[in-house]
């Protein structure tokens, strides 16, 4: 029996985020309605963060309000501190997970968060326990886990003990970004030994951007060391607006092709897919 991939689709949050206007409500709403009928089981809809730093999802509480909510589909939101959950609080009875985020690289972490990495495990923990306590599913993001715009490679001991430090706040699923995308095979899978000498590879997913041309072979990589949740866009739309020439996720239609040639199943319609991944591209702000 053929072997299960799960794609967690980011582009309606992380793809959009870095275009330079606002996309509309009724714009992500139409992507999102469109992608819930694709048959993934998670997608990212958008994040509680400060609109002065990010206009783009300054909108979200009226994207969670209209969109369709797709029986079996946990929806993603990036809540990275205690005043993003109040602003999700509304919502957190819904069929919807948190995120939270930090960085391997210090350098990353004082340029996104403007505090070093482990006062951003400070920050995040009352928002990780107030989820908890609303019963709301928790995800961890680490990026630039290959390296960072200002500090250059990252150590493989920087996200081992990142994502230890995450999953000290609770037991949850990672998943590693390679914020540049930048990140070569072989440094993947040096980096992923270190990672799963802490954590289990069914508690981890790949975050591949394909700046460099690699996130397909990476995905192979992490497929090889026993990971099986991988991040993508409709697309290949995105990236992180506080890494500087780092833009494209890997396309959800192209890890779709990738992970179906190699055997594994993903419950997803690729046509499906290709419709939202031409809506996406024409969505401009």
């Amino acid at each position: 029996m053929a072997e299960h991939v799960t794609i967690h689709e980011v582009g309606p949050r992380d793809g959009l985020q870095n275009e330079p206007g606002v996309i509309s409500v009724a714009d992500k709403v139409a992507l999102i309605d469109l992608l819930g009928t694709s048959g993934l089981t998670d997608i990212e809809v958008g994040s509680f963060v400060s609109p002065k730093w990010v206009p783009q999802m300054a909108n979200t509480p009226d994207v969670l309000t209209k969109m369709t909510r797709v029986a079996g589909c946990t929806y993603g939101v990036l809540v990275p501190n205690m005043r993003g959950w109040d602003s999700f609080a509304p919502f957190a009875g819904g069929p919807f997970e948190v995120a939270v985020f930090i960085s391997a690289s210090e350098g990353f972490s004082q340029s996104n968060l403007n505090c070093s990495v482990a006062e951003s495990i400070v920050r995040l923990t009352p928002v990780v326990s107030a989820a908890e306590a609303a019963g709301v599913p928790v995800r961890g993001y680490v990026s630039c886990i290959t390296d960072c715009p200002f500090d250059g490679p990252t150590q493989p001991e920087s996200v081992a003990k990142a994502v230890a430090d995450l999953r000290s706040v609770a037991p949850m699923q990672v998943s590693l970004g390679d914020t540049l995308g930048r990140g070569e095979p072989a440094r993947v899978a040096t980096m992923l030994d270190a990672v799963l000498d802490i954590a289990p590879a069914d508690q981890l997913a790949g975050h591949f951007h394909d700046t460099g041309g690699q996130a397909l072979e990476n995905v192979s990589v992490a497929l090889e060391k026993g990971l099986r949740h991988f991040d993508s866009a409709v697309g290949g739309l995105g990236g992180c607006p506080y890494a500087p020439g780092a833009p494209g996720n890997v396309a959800t239609e192209a890890v779709l092709a990738h992970v179906t040639a190699l055997g594994y199943t993903t419950g997803v319609d690729g046509d499906v897919i290709t419709q939202a991944a031409a809506l996406a591209r024409s969505m401009k702000g």
